[in-house]
């Protein structure tokens, strides 16, 4: 719609459809194949870290094939030990910057072949990007992806835009900050750091490691002109123990979400449409760094990076 400017007609239809926002809801499955069969080899105590990432608005925004990353740790801790502290902390710079809407964490899986799940993502036409990551454990740094999925088809005229339901390969990745050559390897810190790349040699020898399916449930179109959501106020932040948040009686609150920085769903408290205000206890939570995340009935969210003292 950009760049429409010739007639007063479609100046109209722009003013029109920039107060307008579809949102989709979407299931998400990721099965694993990480057998004997489909590979050289596959080692004791095989497993998978949580399935981390985010909704976002630009292609490559978490990470980027051959592309080095020096100054940022998200993907290596990831990849060479499960943790997402550093990756988390990065969506919330995304989130901050208006260039990521949500973080998104599944369990991870304790076996070698099993099925990660995530129900009812709500996803804008905004933020229309995902991208997911785990790593393959144990392993030097390597880890499975999908990066940058485009769920908008280009036709409005079905499904508001989005695309219907669709599969995918999952393929491994070598974050290339580790130069061991098997899931076992000793440490070995690669220096220089090199981008990220695709694993083609063994044990892996570029064979698929799963496949994702992102299936299309249903979609809406709404107005997001002055969204209520936009007017909640979160207070006080930093907090010491308690906060409150306001001005939701138009917001159609749904659900409140607390994050810690490894991605944990620390809470998850149910909204009545009827209250004004929320008064949250967050005395039982350590100090720290979390991520409060407000959604509405109508698919709209909110998030929040929120500091307790």
């Amino acid at each position: 719609m950009k760049n429409i400017t010739l007639t007063l007609f479609f100046g109209l239809i722009l003013s029109i459809c920039s107060f307008s926002q579809s949102t989709a809801d979407y299931s998400i499955s990721l099965t694993t194949i990480w057998n004997a069969t489909d590979h050289t080899s596959v080692p004791e105590d095989a497993h998978w870290s949580e399935l981390v990432g985010a909704t976002h608005n630009t292609a490559n925004a978490l990470f980027e094939l051959g592309v080095i990353s020096p100054n940022t740790d998200g993907i290596k801790d990831m990849a060479e030990l499960g943790d997402n502290t550093n990756f988390m902390n990065e969506v919330n710079t995304a989130i901050s910057a208006n260039k990521a809407d949500q973080w998104i964490n599944a369990s991870n899986l304790a076996n070698a072949v099993g099925t990660f799940t995530i129900d009812n993502l709500q996803v804008t036409e905004d933020f229309p990007l995902i991208t997911l990551v785990s790593m393959v454990a144990p392993s030097p740094d390597w880890f499975i992806a999908v990066n940058s999925i485009d769920l908008r088809s280009g036709n409005n005229s079905v499904n508001n835009g989005w695309k219907d339901s669709f599969t995918l390969d999952v393929f491994a990745y070598d974050a290339g900050t580790d130069d061991g050559t098997d899931y076992t390897s000793a440490n070995a810190v690669s220096n220089p750091r090199v981008g990220v790349f695709k694993i083609t040699g063994a044990p892996i020898n570029e064979n698929r490691m799963g496949t994702i399916t992102f299936t299309y449930n249903a979609s809406t179109l709404s107005s997001i002109s002055n969204h209520p959501i936009e007017n909640i106020k979160i207070f006080p932040n930093p907090t010491k123990g308690r906060i409150t948040i306001s001005n939701i009686q138009n917001a159609n609150l749904k659900s409140v979400q607390l994050y810690n920085v490894l991605g944990h769903l620390v809470k998850d408290l149910p909204t009545g449409t009827s209250l004004s205000k929320i008064d949250l206890s967050l005395t039982n939570l350590s100090k720290g760094i979390y991520l409060l995340r407000l959604n509405s009935i109508d698919g709209k969210t909110k998030t929040n990076k929120l500091i307790v003292e």
